[in-house]
């Protein structure tokens, strides 16, 4: 169950490439926001999550990040257990993303 919880980046970078749209959803804090962020990525700091979290329940796939991929995996987890059956965390957060994937990503 835990590895359906998890979205490598190069799986999130292929199904980008492929025309597919996931919501993603950044947990980190404003400021966070503010360094990097994925394009078209909503910001939710997780600590609004259990009060917005009804904005999820129509979308088919979500992927939330945040630094390193610990909040986003917990807050996937949460997401489930509410009924946001698509809701996955990307592996490594945004600091794998800048190392694996985007390099033009500022890291902090």
């Amino acid at each position: 169950m835990a590895d359906d919880l998890q979205m490598e980046p190069q799986a999130l970078q292929a199904a980008l490439q492929r025309g597919e749209r996931p919501r993603l959803i950044d947990v980190r804090e404003p400021w966070e926001h503010e360094i990097c962020r994925l394009e078209g990525a909503q910001l939710i700091p997780l600590g609004e999550l259990p009060q917005r979290h009804q904005e999820l329940l129509d979308a088919d796939e979500v992927v939330l990040y945040c630094h390193h991929g610990i909040r986003s995996l917990d807050a996937a987890a949460w997401l489930r257990q509410q009924g946001v059956e698509g809701a996955r965390s990307l592996a490594g957060g945004i600091e794998r993303w800048a190392q694996e994937i985007d390099p033009g990503v500022p890291r902090y």
